[in-house]
């Protein structure tokens, strides 16, 4: 009973920013622009204004005031709400994780700028072929991600992929890794001849939906994204890329609520697949963590 009222209490303190929001928009924001412009440009402005900078705003200022204080087992929207769980690791410098994703089928994805957005938005709205689209931003450790892949699927719906982003990470060199060998805060990502943990959050898009805390246009996750951690071991070794090195345990089975979906959950088994890079020509020793 006491952890019900506690879940519902911590409900409504999510609730409440975007109550604040939506009083905000209707009564404040959109009778600014409707005495001035024609009532769709209006309510169009007042949509983007309260999902892209009054929902946004609100909730970094409370992830500011109360951190979170749990465990990586995944990463979080620039918001701090939960997102797609860690799932993969690959063992190798930069240029290994990327010629081996490559190797096995995958795209590097774009970087945000304004001809690749504007081309984003005419493919998803058109049905326009686009492999390559840029990833949103998420974070681990304070930061964006440092690489991101994805792989089209071709079932004709918009928006679908697979993908998934990386971050660099060092680790201590044992027989056998586990999730305290990891040193999460330790960043080396501009090493680029060193190797290095790539931490990766893999799951698969399947559609287009809107994020139910702040309403901003973003894919459809699928809720197993286990799957996707054995679809990239699969594909890495069938490519002869890499080899499966070990299988760790971060935490026990666990759902998130699925922020890209208006209900159900993201599900995962709690582990995460390691694969180290098979060498392709002369590297530096791997950097030991200090």
């Amino acid at each position: 009973m006491l952890n019900q009222v506690i879940r519902f209490g911590k409900r409504a303190v999510v609730l409440l920013p975007i109550v604040i929001v939506g009083y905000l928009s209707v009564f404040k924001i959109y009778p600014i622009f409707e005495d001035h412009v024609p009532w769709v440009v209006a309510l169009v402005v007042t949509y983007a204004v309260g999902a892209y900078l009054l929902v946004p705003g609100i909730m970094r200022l409370v992830r500011i005031i109360r951190p979170p204080k749990h465990v990586p087992l995944y990463c979080i929207t620039a918001d701090g709400f939960a997102s797609d769980p860690l799932n993969i690791g690959l063992i190798g410098t930069r240029e290994q994780v990327v010629q081996a994703m490559k190797k096995a089928g995958w795209l590097p994805a774009d970087k945000l700028t304004i001809r690749t957005g504007a081309r984003t938005l005419l493919s998803t709205l058109y049905g326009w072929r686009y492999d390559t689209p840029p990833m949103s931003l998420l974070f681990l450790f304070g930061r964006r991600q440092d690489l991101a892949f994805q792989l089209p699927i071709e079932d004709g719906r918009a928006g679908a992929r697979h993908h998934v982003r990386f971050w660099a990470a060092t680790y201590t060199e044992k027989d056998k890794l586990s999730a305290r060998a990891i040193h999460w805060h330790n960043r080396q990502a501009h090493v680029r001849d060193d190797k290095l943990l790539w931490l990766g959050a893999a799951s698969r898009d399947i559609g287009v939906t809107f994020i139910r805390h702040s309403a901003q246009l973003t894919h459809l996750v699928d809720p197993n994204t286990d799957a996707e951690r054995e679809l990239i071991t699969k594909q890495l070794q069938a490519a002869k890329a890499a080899k499966l090195k070990d299988r760790i345990k971060l935490g026990e089975p666990y759902k998130l609520v699925n922020i890209h979906a208006l209900r159900g959950d993201l599900h995962t088994d709690g582990r995460m697949a390691i694969l180290e890079i098979h060498e392709a020509g002369n590297t530096r020793k791997s950097a030991k963590s200090r």
